[in-house]
């Protein structure tokens, strides 16, 4: 295959990272958030693979014209902000007009943050809540935890957006990385056994797997210069 055609058809893989985020979108529309979860499961499949595509066929050489970084983004800021924002909107979780100021709030701030060049640290940290809305609507469909404290959630990780406190890439960061890639993937398998059951009535193991990993996530920057690296 020609160079040049290779570097445009990868860009045109991840651009189908959109479209599989539309499809979760109208899911999410719909109150189907189990499918709505599949939808953005298959839209994280392209994006992890989109990269090493880009890679292998050098796109930047190759496909000029594009700017995969900005297509990156694009199809993050649907799958990681908007389509989980509908969720939330259509979730019941909170009252009708709260649910609306609050997901216009969570949108602007995420915009925001996504255009932060501060957005990582030297050792590839996210500076602040990485604005994953849709792992954070897996804990609210679950747990359904009351509106008083649904809202307070929210505005705690939208303060923590833009706070100096880092949280980690489970791939990109080194530190403790077999450890959190193991737990990674408990998570992903707790998840899926999450929308088997229908995500409201999951049951206690996969409920305990998503806190234990939540909490781990959390209290990980802690952890952050311990052990020392070798």
């Amino acid at each position: 295959m020609p160079p040049r055609v290779a570097g445009y058809l990868v860009h045109c893989f991840t651009a189908c990272g959109a479209a599989l985020g539309f499809a979760a979108l109208l899911a999410a529309f719909d109150g189907r958030f189990s499918a709505m979860y599949a939808w953005l499961g298959a839209a994280l499949l392209v994006d992890a693979g989109d990269g090493y595509l880009a890679r292998r066929c050098r796109v930047e050489e190759t496909a000029p014209h594009i700017d995969g970084v900005i297509l990156d983004l694009v199809v993050d800021f649907l799958t990681y902000v908007v389509v989980p924002l509908v969720a939330l909107w259509r979730s019941g979780l909170l009252p009708p007009p709260l649910a609306s100021l609050i997901c216009c709030v969570i949108c602007a701030a995420s915009a925001l943050y996504f255009a932060d060049r501060r957005i990582k640290t030297h050792d590839l940290w996210f500076r602040g809540f990485p604005a994953i809305w849709n792992v954070l609507m897996v804990y609210m469909l679950v747990l359904r935890p009351g509106p008083l404290v649904s809202t307070f959630i929210i505005i705690v990780f939208v303060c923590w957006m833009f706070a100096p406190v880092p949280f980690i890439h489970p791939v990109r960061v080194v530190r403790l990385r077999r450890l959190t890639m193991t737990l990674t993937i408990m998570w992903c398998a707790a998840v899926i056994a999450a929308m088997i059951e229908g995500l409201p009535e999951a049951g206690f193991l996969t409920r305990a797997v998503l806190i234990m990993v939540g909490v781990y996530y959390i209290v990980l920057p802690l952890f952050r210069n311990f052990p020392k690296q070798r």
